[in-house]
């Protein structure tokens, strides 16, 4: 009889069960330095301090000051699975630390030569174990904990062989400190690198610390969201980079959840949809967003990382980002004072801030405003109406024509020094030139007008609820089975976006209304794009985005052309309507209306004062 050429099942050996485990945690150096540092984080760390040699390959060392591990408990800690933040199912349910699995010693050890030392706060001396041999043995440092870190993947060398430059991987251990920098200002950072200190970030507030890491450029050209309520059940905080600071990389957006550095798609997909109406092309916003939730509401032990989180609704996590990053956007800098900007900034479309500041010139150079109340409107000024714009589109009902057409009246104006300031004339038809008191503004009054005439339009569309246009023949296709239970477990979201879809057969769905907004759009493609967002965000804005696209094509068409002559009240109503909309930094296809040329750049461009 043959044998059984089968292998027997056994039970795999503790060793290299740590080596399969440390596949999934441990990827390169910097896999390494984030679990390390979220272990002194949870700690109580107020000073971390991580020394690399080689791109951390050769070695990671990471001090910290918090409260120590007891000698007795030092070699436990190096098992697998052995930790001292959870207890029962219901701590998992609800983590609040960063680390919890107890794992990442224990994977560290298999794939490296690991020592650890600790000192607790009622501990004479400090204790210091070898993983390999389990010798303890007494050493000398401060209270707090010490883990070396030496050859890493020693043990398994084709691992080590997928390693990039040791700068390279320097460069990720940098980040991934710099990611725990940004969310705890309140701890010290220090980060060496062959005998060298590469980063240092000191004890700080929130802004601070988010200059020290990111540069004083990105607070510059960011804004700061407003801290909401207390009470809400998500909430957001943090900066937002200003839509003319846009990269072309998304190296520079951040998101946490409870503290914690995440890559999730959700917050990603609601805060890009914050940013469409203001970013130009294919441009990447920059951000750093904490959301505050409770932690029985989000589920952190859903990747072997913990770099990935599972929300139990998505959708309140989606609404909540959406709507405070949209507006945090919507307050126009036009609306207040401008502040100057570099000339040669203004040359590279950076950003413009929200400060003012008085130019002891200023009295001399507005001897040029025509005095007195020279800005009289008529009773029924050609304040840049859409009368065009209703006669291209006969479906604009009346009132949405009326509100568009409304003339900007004086009693609505303040009483002296406007923030975009008091027209001067045009130039190449294309311009309007105003005076401020910081010195000349300049406006691409189409691009100007174009925002303005978008935002009335949402504003007088956004107030009821899709219209739906029943088919006369439903359209049907062959539904995947993910896109079958999306339209049967979000019938009522379906409705208010405007569409009725619906089993007709097994595997097939039908399309029986869609919005009658949308009369020219395709069924079958709308319906499938719907689902795929509902499925991915738990949210969909592919009918809004629709809409708003005829919308923005009605603003283009209904607004100012370039060589068209405007008289100085036309030129004061539009920059009076710039400084009461929202997002009028940006016109709808993210290009910037206005800029600031301060009088001190003027000055220097005449080599006055020389």
């Amino acid at each position: 009889m043959a044998s059984d050429p089968r292998p027997p099942i056994r039970e795999l050996p503790d060793e290299l069960i740590s080596q399969i485990a440390a596949g999934e945690v441990v990827e390169r150096p910097a896999s390494v330095v984030r679990e390390l540092v979220d272990n002194a984080l949870d700690a109580g760390a107020t000073q971390v301090s991580v020394r690399l040699q080689a791109g951390g390959v050769r070695a990671i060392v990471v001090e910290d000051d918090g409260c120590g591990i007891p000698a007795g408990q030092l070699t436990l800690a190096l098992r697998r699975h052995a930790t001292s933040k959870i207890a029962s199912l219901s701590d998992l349910e609800s983590v609040a630390t960063m680390g919890f699995r107890g794992e990442a010693l224990a994977a560290i050890a298999s794939v490296a030569e690991l020592t650890l030392t600790s000192r607790t706060l009622d501990a004479a001396l400090a204790s210091r174990v070898d993983a390999r041999s389990g010798e303890l043995q007494p050493a000398a440092r401060g209270v707090g904990t010490t883990v070396d870190v030496r050859e890493l993947f020693f043990a398994t060398p084709a691992r080590r062989k997928f390693l990039k430059t040791d700068a390279t991987e320097f460069a990720h251990c940098l980040e991934a400190v710099r990611r725990h920098a940004l969310a705890r200002p309140e701890v010290a950072f220090a980060v060496w690198h062959d005998g060298k200190l590469a980063a240092q970030w000191r004890r700080a507030d929130s802004a601070q610390r988010v200059a020290d890491v990111l540069g004083a450029g990105f607070v510059e050209h960011s804004r700061a969201l407003p801290h909401p309520s207390a009470s809400a059940a998500v909430t957001v905080r943090g900066h937002i980079g200003l839509p003319e600071a846009a990269r072309s990389r998304s190296d520079m957006q951040y998101a946490y959840v409870n503290g914690r550095y995440v890559r999730d798609r959700l917050v990603a997909h609601a805060a890009r949809a914050a940013y469409e109406d203001v970013l130009h092309g294919a441009r990447q916003p920059s951000y750093v967003l904490f959301i505050d939730i409770d932690p029985a509401r989000v589920d952190v032990n859903v990747h072997p990382t913990k770099i990935e989180v599972r929300f139990r609704d998505g959708r309140e996590v989606h609404q909540a980002v959406h709507r405070t990053v949209e507006a945090a956007l919507g307050v126009s800098r036009a609306g207040s004072a401008a502040q100057p900007a570099p000339i040669e900034a203004v040359a590279r479309t950076t950003a413009l801030a929200d400060t003012r500041s008085d130019l002891p010139a200023q009295a001399a150079h507005r001897a040029v405003v025509p005095p007195g109340n020279w800005y009289a409107p008529p009773p029924r000024q050609a304040a840049l109406v859409l009368a065009e714009a209703a006669a291209l589109y006969a479906t604009a009902d009346v009132a949405t024509t009326a509100a568009l057409n409304a003339p900007a009246r004086a009693a609505d104006l303040p009483p002296d020094d406007w923030p975009l300031g008091r027209a001067l004339g045009q130039l190449a038809g294309t311009y309007v030139l105003a005076e401020n008191q910081h010195g000349l503004v300049i406006v691409d009054m189409h691009a100007a007008h174009e925002r303005i005439v978008y935002e009335r339009l949402k504003s007088a569309d956004r107030g009821a609820r899709l219209a739906m246009q029943p088919l006369l023949i439903p359209a049907t296709f062959a539904a995947t089975a993910a896109e079958v239970a999306t339209a049967d477990a979000a019938t009522d979201l379906l409705a208010e976006l405007g569409l009725e879809i619906g089993p007709l057969a097994p595997g097939v769905l039908a399309v029986r209304a869609c919005p009658a907004a949308l009369p020219g759009a395709d069924p079958v493609a709308l319906a499938r794009a719907v689902l795929a967002d509902l499925a991915d965000h738990d949210r969909s804005r592919t009918v809004q985005r629709a809409r708003d696209d005829i919308l923005a094509t009605m603003a283009c068409h209904g607004s100012v052309r370039a060589h068209r002559q405007l008289t100085l009240p036309e030129m004061n109503a539009l920059l009076r309507d710039m400084e009461r909309t929202d997002r009028a930094d940006q016109c709808n296809h993210g290009r910037p209306t206005w800029r600031q040329i301060t009088l001190r750049e003027l000055d220097a461009l005449f080599l006055r004062g020389r």
